[in-house]
């Protein structure tokens, strides 16, 4: 139920509000319109961590001198499917989304393609990214590491960051099948939006300074990896992959070396990494087998048995239910939102997107 600090935003007026804010935070339009399709993205999807709830911080980079205002992004191609994109220490959404259609390109011709991101910044929801490739008829898969954030198993220091995976595949049905996952039980962001809405965290998914497992948001200092007490170590070398490819191929700051994500310091440009690969289905089994065999998969999958009272999904499904929910009904602004979307409406003198 919604209550009297949460609002319901039309998702045409909220898009319209976060460009007009970053674009009055300096960005050049082509920064504003990247983040927007990038945070509305994870909105409109559910993903509200790392959705509309940015626009603020992302103000406050464009303005601090974190972020150029006006990158230019050049990309220097090393070998016939690969490629490094120098994204001038834009937003991270300008150079992923710009990294995505140059390896589509690519993928055209030499059936895979794979381009490396240097001095990146926060790039939102990676599934925006690899999505934009499978709208493309293409598989995209994607890459990102960030300041540490995330302990090792058995680890009682933060040492990862978050460091997102996403994968997209074209099924031949309007939507892909779409796996986007932090390498850590739960973003960052997750913890801060619990803290926003006063409500406790899941159990195993954040812990103490001492690295012992809490479920009070305003305590918890940092994240599990995926598996938790028992499994952990499967997280944390997830995250130590999205690390190497990340950070490590494009010669980019490893998640300890990277400046926190909330500052003090906003005027920096962080030295991010990230890594995209995009894959031409058509280059293996016929597009038309491939796409067969997709449907058929999913078909199996949504089919087979659940346990009582539940049901089973596909990746992405329950992304595109919600999505379906908010285009028509609006997107659901935290409290801490409201307050800082207002605060920026006061700032630039703009009505607000309720």
């Amino acid at each position: 139920m919604l209550t009297n600090e949460t609002r319901l935003a039309d998702c045409a007026r909220l898009s319209d509000f976060c460009r007009f804010i970053l674009e009055k935070a300096g960005a050049d339009q082509p920064s504003a319109l990247a983040a927007t399709r990038a945070m509305m993205h994870g909105s409109v999807h559910g993903i509200d961590s790392h959705g509309v709830r940015l626009l603020g911080h992302y103000a406050q980079a464009f303005q601090g001198g974190r972020l150029n205002i006006a990158p230019k992004i050049v990309l220097d191609q090393t070998r016939s499917g690969t490629a490094l994109l120098n994204a001038d220490n834009g937003h991270g959404a300008v150079a992923t989304f710009a990294a995505i259609d140059h390896a589509v390109d690519l993928a055209q011709t030499s059936g895979i393609a794979a381009i490396g991101i240097q001095n990146t910044s926060h790039f939102g929801p990676a599934g925006a990214f690899s999505k934009a490739a499978a709208d493309k008829n293409m598989i995209g898969i994607v890459f990102g590491n960030s300041d540490s954030f995330v302990r090792l198993f058995d680890g009682a220091q933060r040492f990862h960051g978050t460091n997102p995976i996403s994968v997209a595949v074209p099924t031949a049905e309007p939507n892909p099948w779409l796996l986007d996952m932090a390498t850590s039980s739960v973003p960052y962001n997750r913890v801060q939006l619990h803290q926003s809405l006063q409500q406790d965290l899941p159990q195993g998914v954040a812990s103490d300074p001492q690295g012992i497992d809490t479920v009070d948001p305003n305590i918890a200092e940092m994240l599990t990896p995926i598996g938790g007490a028992d499994f952990g170590f499967k997280g944390a070398a997830l995250g130590g992959l999205a690390e190497i490819f990340s950070a490590v191929l494009t010669g980019m700051k490893l998640s300890p070396d990277i400046a926190p994500m909330a500052g003090p310091d906003f005027t920096t440009p962080r030295g991010m990494g990230a890594f995209v690969i995009v894959i031409d289905p058509n280059a293996f089994a016929i597009g038309e087998v491939v796409r067969a065999g997709m449907l058929r998969y999913l078909k199996l999958l949504r089919g087979s048995k659940a346990r009582k009272g539940a049901s089973v999904m596909a990746p992405g499904d329950r992304e595109w239910a919600r999505a379906a929910g908010r285009i028509e009904q609006g997107i659901p602004l935290d409290p801490l939102s409201v307050k800082s979307f207002t605060d920026l409406a006061i700032k630039w003198d703009t009505n607000l997107p309720w």
